[in-house]
């Protein structure tokens, strides 16, 4: 099994299926705040829905962003599948050594192998955080531009309630603005004064909660000595 093996789809996604909680008490809270409403209240708001997380990958920024995240990812998988075939190979010579070295050289051998897959795994958690550290500075300033444009085009369209659409069952297509938000930024649109706090009492956007990082798979056992 891979010591150190990154896993790319956890970088900007989750694999479909895998159960996510932010998005589960999300899509909870906003049940329950629909089912605390008044009748007269809800039949006034006007809601749409946006899929955030593909409106901010499938910009052109954030097509770039991912590229860019591709490129290190990979990079720092190489060095890390290096220093595991090193370590595999280091772990076959020492048992093939077992019958030959004195217990006392057989003992260093293996606690040298020891404390090199221990830095090993250093290595994977650094890296894992180096590569979060960059997603977050490569797709913050997309956020804060999209987040500019959800509300401009809530305002136009008089929408009251703009919320994410892994929140909500079912919605009507002609009520998700996805798409509109991809165009009207690939266009130029969500200029910095798009970005400012909302002055009339709206809930200032925040960003996606954080991907959880990867998790290292089982290490490969060490040699007995």
């Amino acid at each position: 099994p891979a010591a150190g093996r990154l896993t790319r789809a956890t970088l900007l996604a989750k694999p479909p299926g895998m159960f996510d909680a932010p998005k589960l008490l999300s899509a909870l809270a906003v049940s329950v705040a629909v089912l605390g409403a008044s009748a007269s209240a809800l039949a006034d708001s006007k809601i749409a829905v946006i899929d955030t997380q593909r409106a901010i990958m499938e910009t052109e920024d954030g097509l770039r962003a991912q590229a860019t995240l591709k490129k290190l990812f990979d990079k720092r998988q190489h060095e890390l599948d290096k220093k595991q075939t090193d370590l595999q190979k280091e772990r076959e010579d020492i048992e093939k050594q077992q019958n030959v070295l004195s217990k006392a050289a057989l003992q260093k051998r293996v606690e040298k192998w020891q404390r090199e897959m221990m830095q090993l795994q250093t290595v994977f958690v650094e890296y894992n955080k180096e590569l979060q550290k960059k997603q977050g500075e490569l797709t913050q300033p997309i956020f804060t531009k999209a987040m500019g444009i959800i509300r401009r085009l809530a305002s136009q369209d008089g929408f009251d309630i703009v919320v994410d659409k892994q929140a909500v069952p079912y919605v009507r297509s002609d009520l998700d603005l996805t798409d509109r938000v991809i165009q009207s930024y690939n266009q130029g649109g969500g200029g910095a004064s798009d970005s400012k706090p909302d002055t009339k009492g709206g809930a200032a956007p925040k960003a996606p909660a954080p991907v959880a990082p990867p998790t290292l798979s089982p290490a490969p056992a060490a040699p007995k000595p």
